[in-house]
């Protein structure tokens, strides 16, 4: 170190200067000190993870003489530049660099953390927003809310009082400018307008959409279609209807005489009846007209039987006959569901309890029969036709003012007979006067799907069981109309 020059750290010209002159340890360690004293900032400093400082760090907290800070200082930069350039000088002086001419890159320095020319990036500065940042936000978003609100109140002040349609009118009277190209031109025109017509239409070009070749799309179904109800059948009036079975045997008739001509078929006997015995037979019923006449009846009597016989085979069985109703009355559901509700006065007639129930079972009607002490309701569901003919039975073939008596006089395990207010006889044992008593219809109409699965006789005693009853039906509200109905209407 040269101690005579002044303090300055501006650049030497002397001679001297330019000569490296070896640097003893204690310089080294004099510049080390200084370097790792200005990174601490004159403190005392520990290791990382709280560790101890080596020995030779220890004194980096003692006080630096005036004199040893300069000199600390210029032998670090020396001891800096050394380092620097002897780097260089094994980087760039090596084998492969003088064969080629290029530098070799270091595999051992990572380069990431540099810029596009070599330098390392700035760390990250830290951004703090301004003090009011995100409330002149949230005002903004009010103002904006605040504003929407009125113009919603404004727009609904404006369509309670009318003033939508006149705005509406006054928008249907303003006219469109027509486009500079309609849409089904656009594959015919070479261009953005009609300007350039008729040169720019593309009718011969190669790129055109008109060709000689024609396309014929397979055509699909329409989906609603599916969906469309069948059409209903035409009925022929009764001289409509002999007429076609006229036309028809008339062709079945020409079709055998035919097969007979042709020799298909055997001739058939001659129809032999009392009317006409003379006529057909002839000269053979004048000799014996009493073996003709006993001929005659055989024949009769054959073809009847056998008519007899053919209407047998036709017929269909018991089982068949309930197999098909019941497919007649499933298919009359499917049409649509229709319900009834009817309201009893009562039902002490064991007659009434079993027609409603046989009549509803043979109907294939699906609901309940709620018996009350105070009235009665009836609840049916099922098709356009059993509903029809169910309605009629309990509006016009039951006398609701008959009053029989009991048949079984004990009481039954339904649990129905043993009900003071559903016998026959009162407590003298004299017949119940029901003179008075009536089948109202309270209502009628469709439903989408059927409440009940089967049909069932309920009886409650309170209004409070009836409505549990019929909530698991979501009917409730049939027991609230018919207590409010009154019996006299």
């Amino acid at each position: 170190m040269d101690r005579g020059q002044p303090s300055g750290l501006g650049p030497r010209h002397d001679a001297t200067s330019r000569v490296q002159k070896p640097e003893s340890a204690a310089d080294r360690m004099a510049a080390l000190k200084a370097r790792v004293a200005a990174a601490v900032g004159g403190s005392k400093a520990k290791g990382g993870l709280n560790t101890p400082l080596h020995p030779a760090l220890a004194d980096l907290g003692a006080p630096i003489k005036p004199g040893d800070s300069l000199a600390a200082a210029a032998a670090g930069r020396r001891a800096a530049q050394k380092v620097a350039e002897s780097f260089n000088r094994k980087e760039h002086r090596t084998p492969s660099a003088t064969t080629t001419g290029q530098p070799r890159a270091n595999p051992y320095l990572d380069t990431s953390s540099h810029g596009p020319q070599g330098k390392p990036k700035e760390p990250r500065q830290l951004i703090f927003n301004q003090k009011g940042k995100y409330i002149a936000q949230a005002n903004a978003l009010r103002r904006q809310a605040a504003l929407e609100e009125m113009k919603r109140r404004i727009a609904e002040q404006a369509r309670k009082a009318g003033l939508d349609e006149d705005r509406d009118i006054e928008k249907a009277f303003v006219v469109e400018a027509p486009p500079d190209v309609e849409w089904w031109d656009q594959g015919l025109i070479d261009g953005n307008d009609y300007s350039n017509i008729p040169d720019s239409i593309k009718v011969n070009t190669p790129d055109s959409v008109v060709t000689i070749y024609i396309q014929h799309p397979v055509a699909i179904e329409p989906p609603q279609d599916k969906l469309a109800a069948e059409p209903k059948p035409m009925y022929l009036t009764p001289k409509e209807q002999q007429k076609l079975r006229r036309q028809r045997r008339m062709m079945e008739l020409k079709e055998k005489q035919a097969k007979i001509r042709l020799g298909l078929e055997p001739a058939p006997p001659p129809k032999v009846k009392k009317s006409n015995l003379m006529r057909v037979l002839g000269e053979e019923a004048v000799k014996d007209p009493t073996a003709v006449e006993a001929r005659v009846n055989r024949e009769i009597q054959e073809r009847f039987d056998k008519h007899m016989q053919s209407n047998e085979e036709r017929k269909l069985t018991k089982e068949q006959r309930h197999e098909k109703l019941a497919q007649n009355q499933q298919k009359d559901v499917h049409k649509g569901v229709h319900t009834l509700v009817f309201k009893i006065g009562s039902l002490a007639n064991g007659k009434h309890r079993f027609k409603i129930g046989q009549n509803a079972q043979q109907h294939a009607l699906m609901g309940a029969c709620i018996m009350h002490p105070k009235f009665c309701l009836v609840i049916v569901e099922g098709g356009e036709h059993s509903v029809n003919a169910y309605k009629r039975l309990m509006m016009r073939r039951i006398d609701w003012t008959e009053s029989v008596p009991s048949l079984d006089r004990e009481p039954s395990a339904s649990g129905a007979a043993v009900r003071e207010w559903l016998k026959a006889e009162d407590e003298q044992g004299m017949l119940k006067d029901l003179s008075n008593n009536k089948c109202q219809l309270i209502f009628e109409g469709e439903s989408k799907t059927q409440s009940f699965k089967k049909w069932s006789s309920k009886v409650c005693e309170t209004d409070q069981e009836a409505r549990e009853f019929l909530s698991q039906m979501k009917m409730e509200n049939f027991w609230t109309q018919a207590k409010n109905t009154p019996s006299h209407v």
